[in-house]
């Protein structure tokens, strides 16, 4: 299906049909539990994947805010250890010239308790550093 758009000088400009709106969850926990293992099981293929590749791929629903809230969702898997950064690849999402989006594969899964420990201990330390550098400024 096309959908059709007549330009101003009379030629007609067609571009692919909006896509149907997905199914948005309410409440943010909810959806996170909801598509949680959608990334958990991308990441464990071991091959490189995007955000909107997998949500397109198993139709998941979008998040109450779907503008930012696609966005924290990888912060939580690098939290948990079960992804890391890869590469970038272009979004499958509906733009006109694919815009660019980060790639992820999966941290093996005797690893993952491990990296979530290290980021957990590099939160700690860098919140650590601002709160004493917030000291010396304030002294």
């Amino acid at each position: 299906m096309t959908h059709i758009q007549p330009a101003f000088d009379g030629t007609e400009l067609t571009a692919s049909a909006p896509a149907k709106s997905r199914r948005t969850v309410d409440d943010y926990e909810a959806w996170v539990d909801e598509v949680w293992n959608a990334f958990v099981d991308a990441a464990d293929t071991g091959l490189p994947f995007t955000i909107s590749g997998v949500a397109a791929d198993k139709n998941l629903p979008d998040p109450p805010k779907p503008q930012y809230q696609w966005g924290h969702l990888p912060e939580r898997l690098l939290n948990a250890g079960i992804i890391r950064a890869h590469s970038v690849a272009s979004s499958r999402r509906g733009t006109v010239n694919g815009s660019l989006v980060r790639e992820w594969i999966g941290v093996p899964a005797h690893q993952r308790e491990l990296v979530a420990r290290h980021r957990a201990e590099a939160r700690r330390e860098r919140i650590a550093r601002r709160v004493e550098a917030r000291k010396a400024a304030a002294a």
